[in-house]
């Protein structure tokens, strides 16, 4: 990442460069990507390549000003990280879904990172709904967030029975919010390539919920969330109230995509048939 790249990267979050990678910074980037950047499936539903390398990555996120899934976006986030100097190990998660059944191998991408202090921090800007700040990665008591009260616990045996010694899965660890399990994270250091199935099966699969509908949402500057899911406008705000209201004309809708979120498309995109998408999503 050149210097160039990075202060394009900043001006997008609306941040100046950290002198330092410390923990204040990160908390400063983390919360500023989550308000500026959108969490978004548009490409899989607009037949556009995702494409999991560094330099796609900043293309799509800092050139197109666009967002993207948990790949895309914690993936363009440790690419910056890195290159302001902090410690950035990518970790795979799996998502829990119902009856407390887990996603599939790579369903997630999070980060755990290393600031200045020699402290370590669990960062994620890709899960929708989360913590606005990273959680303190040794922590396994709860750490209250304005997105809710968090925890990083031991993994047990997960739906099916799978357990390592004494019940607990060998290094596995849950993150939970206000007191549901969110996803399983596993501590092994992995690379960004290594996502490269689980992205495509999110981006192709039937079965995948990426596939079956549109979602373009980001959190507010007040502490809520605005949420664009096909017509569907949902603004929360940061006590919970929700106003939700269907948007009858494209106009609206591309509206609401350029002046909420920063993306300009030519037409409102719909959800393609699962079963004809291809591989490029």
């Amino acid at each position: 990442m050149n210097p160039a790249q990075i202060d394009a990267y900043l001006s997008r979050l609306g941040a100046a460069r950290p002198a330092r990678p410390t923990a204040d910074a990160l908390r400063e980037l983390h919360l500023r990507h989550l308000r500026t950047v959108p969490f978004e499936n548009l490409s899989i539903h607009l037949g556009e390549e995702i494409a999991l390398t560094g330099e796609r990555l900043l293309e799509k996120v800092v050139g197109a000003g666009r967002g993207g899934f948990c790949y895309e976006l914690n993936g363009a986030f440790s690419v910056l990280l890195t290159a302001l100097g902090f410690g950035v190990t990518p970790l795979a998660g799996r998502v829990y879904g119902a009856e407390g059944r887990l996603g599939i191998p790579y369903d997630h991408l999070a980060l755990r990172v290393r600031t200045a202090d020699g402290c370590e921090w669990l960062a994620d800007v890709g899960f929708g709904t989360h913590s606005h700040y990273p959680l303190a990665f040794a922590e396994r008591g709860d750490q209250a967030d304005p997105g809710g009260t968090f925890r990083i616990a031991e993994a047990g045996p997960d739906a099916a029975g799978a357990g390592g010694e004494g019940g607990v899965v060998g290094g596995d660890l849950d993150v939970l919010r206000d007191g549901q399990p969110q996803y399983r994270l596993e501590v092994r250091p992995r690379v960004l390539g290594d996502f490269t199935a689980g992205a495509w099966w999110h981006s192709t699969s039937p079965s995948s919920h990426f596939t079956q509908s549109l979602v373009c949402s980001r959190a507010t500057d007040d502490g809520g969330r605005i949420t664009l899911s096909g017509r569907t406008l949902t603004e929360t705000a940061a006590d919970g109230t929700r106003e939700v209201r269907e948007l009858e004309h494209d106009e609206e809708v591309l509206g609401v995509y350029r002046e909420r979120f920063g993306i300009g498309l030519d037409c409102v995109p719909t959800v393609r048939n699962p079963g004809k998408v291809n591989r490029n999503g």
